[in-house]
C-alpha cells in the first residue's frame, strides 16, 4: 500500500487529495498538527482516532506537531455545542495539560513528537493584533458554520469570544507551520480556517484530513468528556476493558476500525464469530494497547470469570465496617455511598432500586435497608462491574 492509501485509511474528508499528493511527493518531512484542548485532565478513545492518524504520518517519516491549546480553552471550542462552553480557570487548564502530553505518547512516537503550548504566542499579543486577525473573517461566514446557525435561529446566545475560537486556532498553523491539519469531522470548518489565514499571512495553505468521530459509549453520540461517554487513556485496565464491554454490537466494528485500523477483511472474518467473543477480543487488544499485553489478558479472564461462570473476581477493595458506620448498624444507600465506589449517593440509590446490588448474592432492593455489622466477610456486587467486600 502506497504513502497516499495509507493515510486515505479511515479519511472523512481530504482538503485535498490532490494537494496531499504533492507534498507527499516533495520527498520532505511534512509538518502535520493537531489541536488538542486541555477541558478535562484525560485524552479520550475519541482522541485516538486522530491519534492513530498522525501516528501514520509519522511512521511514513513525517513530524507530529501536537498543540495543546492551553490559551484556545479559555475560550471553549463552540464546535457541536448547542450553547456556550463553561470557562475553566488557568489553574485548572494548566493542571489538565500536565497529563496530555505523557498520555500523548501512548500512541506516538517521541521522537518524532513536537509538542507546542499556543500559548507561546497568543499571551503576547496586544489588542491591535486580534483586531487584524479578527478583520479575516466576517459574520456571515462565521454563521455559514451548522452549529451557530442552529443556535443563531434558535436564538440561544453565541458570544463573541466563541466567533474568535476559528480564527485563534487557524492562526496556530500560520504559527507552527503546518503543511498538514488533522481533526475530527466537526473541526473540518476551524481548519479551513486556517487555510484561509495561511494564505492571507503569505504561507502556503495547510492540506486538510478530517476522521470519523467515534461514537460514544451511549451508543448515540459523538465520544465527548462533557457528555460523560468516553473511555479515557488513563481509565484502570478493569474500567476500560468493562466501558469497551457495554458499547453495543453494531458500534463495535466502528472501534475496531478507528482504533484498532482493522480493514474490512479482517472485520468481515470477526463477524462470523459470535458478538461476544468479538467484544472481547476488541476490549482485550485496546486494553492490551494502553496498558500491556498482560493487563489485556488478566482483564479478559477476570471478566470471563464473573459474567461467564458467575464466580467473583480475584481482586476486589476491601473495607473494615468501621471505615464504612459510625455503629454497629447503616442503611445500604449509605454505605455504598460512603465507599466512594459510586460517583454520587444518587447513583448508588439508582442501583439499589433497579434491583442491581446483591449482598452475598442476595438481591436487595430497598435503599434504606438496614444492615449489620457482619460476623464474617461478605461480598456487595453493584452493577455488573462493582464488587466490594466488607469484613
Amino acid at each position: 500500500m502506497d504513502a497516499l492509501s495509507r493515510l486515505k485509511q479511515n479519511a472523512a474528508e481530504i482538503y485535498s487529495e490532490d494537494e496531499l499528493r504533492d507534498r507527499l511527493a516533495a520527498d520532505r518531512p511534512l509538518r502535520v498538527k493537531l489541536g488538542v484542548d486541555p477541558t478535562r485532565p484525560d485524552l479520550t478513545f475519541g482522541h485516538m482516532v486522530v491519534f492513530n492518524k498522525l501516528r501514520q504520518f509519522q511512521d511514513l517519516g513525517h513530524t507530529a506537531v501536537l498543540i495543546i491549546g492551553d490559551f484556545t480553552t479559555l475560550i471553549g471550542d463552540p464546535s457541536g455545542r448547542s450553547a456556550t462552553r463553561p470557562v475553566l480557570t488557568r489553574e485548572e487548564i494548566e493542571a489538565n495539560a500536565r497529563t496530555y502530553v505523557e498520555q500523548a505518547y501512548l500512541v506516538l512516537d517521541r521522537e518524532r513528537t513536537e509538542v507546542r503550548f499556543n500559548s507561546e504566542w497568543f499571551r503576547g499579543m496586544g489588542f491591535e493584533d486580534c483586531l487584524q486577525l479578527a478583520r479575516q473573517m466576517t459574520v456571515a461566514r462565521m454563521l455559514e458554520r451548522d452549529d451557530f446557525a442552529k443556535r443563531y435561529a434558535a436564538r440561544t446566545p453565541i458570544s463573541i469570544v466563541e466567533f474568535l475560537y476559528p480564527l485563534v486556532q487557524g492562526y496556530d498553523s500560520v504559527m507552527i507551520d503546518a503543511d498538514v491539519e488533522l481533526g475530527g469531522t466537526d473541526q473540518t470548518f476551524n481548519c479551513l480556517v486556517g487555510r484561509q489565514i495561511q494564505k492571507t499571512a503569505g504561507k502556503p495553505e495547510q492540506v486538510v484530513l478530517t476522521l470519523p468521530l467515534l461514537v460514544g459509549t451511549d451508543g448515540s453520540k459523538k465520544m465527548s468528556k462533557s457528555q460523560d461517554n468516553f473511555i479515557a487513556f488513563n481509565d484502570p485496565p478493569k474500567e476500560m476493558f468493562g466501558k469497551t464491554m457495554s458499547i453495543g454490537d453494531e458500534v463495535m466494528w466502528d472501534y475496531y476500525r478507528l482504533l484498532l485500523l482493522s480493514d474490512e477483511a479482517e472485520i468481515a472474518k470477526l463477524k462470523k464469530i459470535h458478538p461476544m467473543d468479538a467484544k472481547k477480543a476488541l476490549a482485550r487488544r485496546l486494553t492490551a494497547r494502553i496498558h500491556g499485553e498482560d493487563a489485556g489478558q488478566r482483564e479478559l479472564e477476570q471478566f470471563e470469570k464473573v459474567f461467564s461462570k458467575n464466580e467473583l473476581p480475584d481482586e476486589m477493595p476491601e473495607f473494615a465496617w468501621d471505615q464504612l458506620a459510625e455503629g454497629e448498624t447503616q442503611t445500604l444507600v449509605n454505605l455504598l455511598a460512603v465507599t466512594g465506589l459510586f460517583p454520587s449517593k444518587k447513583e448508588a440509590r439508582r442501583l439499589i432500586e433497579q434491583g442491581s446490588v446483591r449482598i452475598g448474592g442476595e438481591r436487595v432492593a430497598n435503599p434504606m435497608e438496614t444492615l449489620r455489622r457482619p460476623p464474617e466477610s461478605v461480598v456487595i456486587q453493584a452493577g455488573k462491574r462493582t464488587f466490594f467486600r466488607i469484613s
